[in-house]
């Protein structure tokens, strides 16, 4: 099995190119080296534009002083429109359809600095059937879905960024079962899918992967807001947290529900201050309302290929045939069941700092037909909330567990904090 790499973090990158250690071309020659050593193990990428990315870095090697990103190599999960580049979304269907400009979200990061290197692997239209990707951490595992490659790509030490997206558990699940740190951006927040494949335009919401929590907050800072490199990451004081077990919904692993038990007895020594929550009567609800959503909006996002079922596999099919179903009656009674609870839960996260639970049931399954369960991830989807996946604990055979928050989206840095605290804690311990 390959080494998994987690030497170059994103900000340690970062400090060496603005410090002169590293050039652009340097990292990017580094990233291609990694990539020819990893990739016929992991399988990550669809393909790779190796004379674009070189020359990029070539051009950026000759300005004294770049964006935040300045010569960073990222990733691009393939439902995203890079310019003059196929976006076939891990569908025959879609195969040679050249993209006529770059996603808004491409756009930013290249005035960043940063260097796409290339599209990663994605399963078919952001939905269920898995892609080549495999596990970096174990090879027969699954890396979880849809934003599979994206999350290998950074597990295995090729890029220090990744693009994802969520609609279920699409970021969170892979981050979780790869290693790596993930945000999902509140749906509609500043991140957008513009230049998306969309498969549901109330849930679709833009995914970061890397190293660490710290390295995935300085990414998003970068994209919306920061003009310099952020100030350290602080322990929050007296955080008051709502942990949310997950066992109404699936169940979970003894090593994932022994995660979460040493995180929140960390987290009360510390200081911390725990809410008691009745999920029971919350999220099964939610889950439902969820699907419900999905399955209509995909449908009709998804129509064009529908009509060619034969090449389409078994759970699309199911999930349009689902959709085809739902009425319009209830389709707009789940949006009201997210609706209201959205706005009960904003009121709880203006007091409360965040939801921590389980990413994933637990450790990645072994096998590489399916990728694990999402249904963790469905409630706060549907309610359009920003998540981070927090990394750091490991099960008994050394496979990685993913720990999850959910939070406010106007007190992102409290959440952020909250989760470095908690993967460094998990990192002490093992």
């Amino acid at each position: 099995m390959p080494a998994v790499q987690h030497d170059t973090s994103l900000s340690t990158l970062v400090a060496r190119i603005a410090a002169g250690e590293l050039t652009p071309s340097d990292v990017i020659a580094g990233a291609l080296d990694r990539l020819e050593r990893m990739e016929p193990d992991i399988r990550a990428w669809v393909r790779i534009d190796r004379t674009g990315a070189i020359e990029a870095a070539r051009q950026l090697d000759a300005v004294p002083s770049g964006g935040l990103l300045n010569g960073i190599p990222f990733g691009v999960k393939d439902i995203i429109d890079v310019h003059a580049v196929p976006t076939e979304c891990g569908s025959p269907l879609r195969q040679g359809r050249v993209a006529k400009s770059d996603a808004p979200l491409i756009t930013r990061l290249r005035r960043l600095g940063a260097i796409p290197l290339g599209k990663t692997v994605t399963t078919e239209f952001a939905y269920f059937a898995p892609g080549p990707t495999r596990n970096p951490h174990g090879l027969s595992h699954t890396p979880g879905g849809s934003s599979s490659g994206s999350a290998a790509a950074v597990a295995a030490g090729v890029v220090p960024l990744a693009l994802g997206s969520q609609t279920a558990g699409s970021l969170t699940r892979p981050a979780a079962y790869c290693g790596v740190a993930g945000f999902v951006s509140a749906v509609g927040g500043p991140l957008d899918t513009t230049g998306f494949v969309g498969l549901s335009h109330s849930l679709d919401a833009v995914g970061l992967l890397t190293p660490t929590v710290a390295d995935v907050r300085f990414a998003y800072l970068a994209l919306t807001s920061a003009a310099r490199f952020p100030d350290p990451l602080e322990p929050p004081e007296r955080p008051k947290l709502a942990v949310w077990p997950g066992t109404e919904l699936a169940e979970i692993s003894g090593d994932m529900r022994a995660a979460l038990t040493e995180t929140v007895d960390d987290a009360v020594v510390n200081g911390a201050v725990l809410v008691d929550i009745d999920w029971p009567t919350l999220t099964p609800r939610l889950v439902e309302a969820h699907a419900t959503v999905m399955g209509y909006e995909a449908c009709r996002a998804l129509a064009a290929e529908g009509n060619r079922p034969d090449q389409l596999s078994a759970p699309l099919n199911d999930l349009l045939t689902h959709g085809r179903k739902i009425t319009a009656r209830d389709y707009h009674r789940a949006l009201s069941v997210a609706e209201q609870a959205r706005a009960e839960m904003l009121e709880l996260l203006t007091d409360v700092d965040a939801v921590l639970g389980p990413a994933s049931p637990g450790a990645a399954p072994k096998g590489l037909t399916a990728t694990g369960s999402p249904i963790l991830s469905r409630p706060w989807q549907l309610l359009g909330l920003p998540a981070l996946a927090v990394p750091g604990h490991r099960d008994g055979k050394g496979m990685p567990l993913g720990l999850q928050l959910i939070g406010h989206p106007d007190r992102l840095d409290r959440l952020f904090a909250l989760g470095h605290t908690i993967e460094q804690a998990a990192h002490g311990r093992q």
